[in-house]
């Protein structure tokens, strides 16, 4: 498989659907020696690939992902594993303020994934006192109980989280960091994630439809701040997916949505300190600033994405509402008591 894919970015061949499962099969096994195994990864990353290998590569983890599916369909939120370092880390706080609102969330990352090894969603729920490393029927009942779930890598996704030291020896990220993002753990019918490039949106759509363990309903992405689920201000894109309709892509101006400010005003100096700090002081209702508008913003996406508002504006309204009329400091209150 090696032969297939490492001959060069120009001349290198594309792998079949049967070849592509079969290398991800045998990593799994540890079968290849640590110098094939890098020079496999390595030339995945300068052919870049297709939908169809990423299919068969997550088709393959998701044979071994051990799912629990709450009674609620959530939104699926698989932001980048290996975290962030800049800015602050607004998905807790959305997720929460949008389970306020009424739609169902469901977070999941690792922890100190290869290569960034940063801050994700475990780091800021340990930091706020929040239960993370759950079995996957204790993150579904989360998930029911208080409206927000946290699903842990190693505990649904151990045949992953067991290429830790071989991920982290690369030094480079690989087709894996991509693929562990779309595990879905809790089985649900809507994702939620993020994109650099908009051509990389379209990937993500095309792998979930050539996906034989995957039947979304719907896709959600925007370009995000350092990889993550977090949208980024100004000028943004959007991608959207629907099993019943077409791939859309617009632009919007999140100024027109409260988020007029930069990325800069978003830094903190702890990304996972500050991000729990902020988390707690927003849907507290105690910051009316740039932060407020940030978390709101960001749970309007997930209550659109949910479906239970049909424009961003709608979703807007609601998630301010939750955090004004208490309902996401309540869900917040839950999840530490859980």
């Amino acid at each position: 498989m090696t032969d297939v894919v490492g001959s060069g970015t120009k001349s290198a061949d594309d792998m079949t659907r049967a070849q592509a499962g079969e290398a991800m099969r045998r990593i799994f096994d540890g079968d290849p020696d640590p110098t094939t195994l890098g020079a496999f990864w390595l030339a995945n990353r300068w052919k870049r690939n297709t939908p169809e290998e990423l299919a068969a590569f997550t088709d393959e983890m998701c044979e071994r992902v051990e799912y629990a599916t709450p009674d609620a369909d959530p939104v699926d939120c698989g932001a980048n594993y290996d975290g962030k370092g800049r800015t602050a880390i607004l998905g807790v706080a959305a997720g929460v303020v949008a389970a306020g609102a009424g739609t169902p969330v469901v977070a999941h990352s690792g922890d100190r994934v290869p290569t960034q090894k940063q801050d994700a969603y475990k780091h800021v729920l340990d930091e706020l006192g929040v239960a993370t490393e759950l079995t996957p029927q204790d993150s579904a009942d989360m998930v029911d109980e208080t409206g927000f779930g946290f699903y842990y890598q190693p505990a649904f996704n151990p045949a992953v989280a067991d290429l830790f030291d071989r991920r982290d020896q690369m030094g480079v990220r690989t087709f894996v960091n991509t693929v562990e993002t779309l595990a879905n753990p809790a089985g649900a019918s809507v994702h939620l994630g993020s994109f650099y490039h908009l051509a990389f949106a379209k990937k993500v759509v095309d792998t979930f439809q050539h996906s034989e363990f995957h039947d979304l309903d719907r896709v959600i992405m925007f370009q995000g701040m350092e990889g993550y689920d977090d949208i980024r201000p100004g000028y943004t894109k959007v991608a959207d997916w629907a099993a019943d309709g077409d791939f859309d892509d617009y632009e919007i101006e999140t100024a027109n949505y409260g988020m007029d400010f930069d990325e800069e005003d978003l830094q903190v100096d702890d990304v996972a300190a500050d991000s729990a700090r902020l988390t707690e002081d927003v849907v507290a209702g105690d910051r009316t600033d740039h932060w407020y508008d940030a978390v709101a913003l960001n749970a309007a996406f997930r209550i659109y994405a949910g479906g239970d508002a049909d424009s961003l504006d709608a979703g807007l309204d609601a998630a301010r509402a939750a955090i004004d009329d208490g309902s996401a400091a309540a869900v917040l209150d839950d999840l530490r008591a859980f």
